[in-house]
């Protein structure tokens, strides 16, 4: 009797195995499908999932790769800017604050983490530092933004949420970035649900780290 109970319960262990691999399966399809089929593909080269990053919790970098239908609908311009007597210098200038980027006016950048402006629902995209054409070919533009400060958290476990706001005004180009993305659900996170509620058309890179001295 023990025995047939032993092979009984492994029988089912077994069966939830293949359930739950063929519903995660499923859901990864899916996933890859709604990605595959968005306007706007956003690609993360850093931070990584599960890197360690910064040096007195600042000086690391959030590197993005953007791939859009046409580089008319990117609404997207050079440059090269930062803090201070940094900005609006030639020969890219470009303004720098919280908020949205006008050299890249669709994107919406989120970190859980941050203590300025309107927290984790602020908009980050205009202090991206570096702006530029990387392939025709693709409609591809890479965006890169160097942490000056410690206004992120310090020794914190952080997430960084990316996505291209939906071409809200209907004028073929994607620049309908918030300064601050709305809390949809009132529950005082601002994640995936808001930025689908307010609408995107991108796929939403999600990126858990940490922030470290």
């Amino acid at each position: 009797m023990h025995k047939r109970t032993l092979l009984t319960a492994l029988s089912l262990v077994a069966l939830a195995a293949v359930v739950a691999a063929t519903a995660t399966a499923a859901a990864n399809r899916k996933t890859a499908s709604k990605r595959a089929n968005s306007p706007v593909q956003v690609e993360v080269f850093a931070p990584r999932t599960g890197d360690v990053a910064g040096k007195q919790s600042k000086g690391f970098f959030v590197d993005l790769a953007l791939r859009y239908p046409s580089l008319a609908a990117s609404g997207a311009d050079f440059q090269l800017t930062g803090p201070a007597t940094h900005q609006n210098q030639a020969p890219f200038p470009g303004t720098f604050a919280a908020g949205v980027d006008e050299k890249v006016p669709g994107l919406i950048v989120l970190l859980s983490t941050t203590t300025v402006g309107a927290r984790n629902g602020q908009n980050l995209a205009n202090l991206f530092n570096l702006t530029g054409f990387t392939n025709q070919k693709t409609n591809e533009i890479w965006d890169t933004w160097i942490v000056g400060a410690p206004s992120f958290g310090k020794n914190v476990r952080s997430v960084l949420r990316v996505a291209i706001a939906a071409d809200k005004n209907k004028d073929g180009i994607y620049n309908d970035a918030p300064a601050v993305v709305p809390d949809s659900n009132h529950d005082g996170r601002i994640n995936a649900v808001d930025l689908n509620a307010y609408g995107v058309a991108s796929n939403i890179a999600v990126v858990p780290f940490e922030i470290r001295d």
